[in-house]
């Protein structure tokens, strides 16, 4: 008995050996040539453009803008963001980047309220206080008739 388990624990530390250091015609378990280490990929900060772009299928739907709308809507959004984004870029202090906030978010809405009619430009107003997350439907309460 004991000579059929010494040939094994030997062929089973060879195995682990070579595992482990890698055989004769180098490591087999790399199938591909490796290239230079790469850093995880870090993604690009969205452009102004891409993000009005992603929040403007919302906008459109809760305001019910037609095309003229969404165009004027669109530049305005994307030229006020990129205002943000430069903002951020700057790194000022908080009291100058607030200020500085607050002035973009009335120039955009000044721009806002002479772009587009009355009642759309409240529900965009509206629309920005609740985040773009569209207009709430009302469920009426049914009352239980027992």
């Amino acid at each position: 008995m004991k000579k059929l388990i010494f040939p094994f624990l030997v062929m089973a530390n060879l195995f682990v050996l070579s595992a482990q250091m890698g055989s004769a015609y180098g490591n087999q378990r790399m199938g591909a040539p490796r290239g230079p280490e790469m850093e995880p990929h870090k993604e690009e900060p969205k452009t102004a453009e891409e993000l009005v772009e992603a929040e403007m299928p919302k906008i459109t739907e809760a305001l019910e803008l037609n095309a003229f709308e969404q165009a004027v809507v669109s530049s305005i959004l994307t030229k006020y963001v990129q205002q943000r984004i430069e903002l951020q870029i700057l790194k000022l202090p908080k009291e100058q980047t607030m200020a500085a906030l607050e002035k973009i978010a009335q120039d955009q809405n000044r721009e806002l309220k002479q772009g587009l009619p009355v009642e759309k430009y409240e529900g965009f107003v509206e629309l920005q206080e609740n985040g773009y997350k569209g207009k709430k439907k009302r469920k009426k309460k049914k009352k239980n008739k027992t």
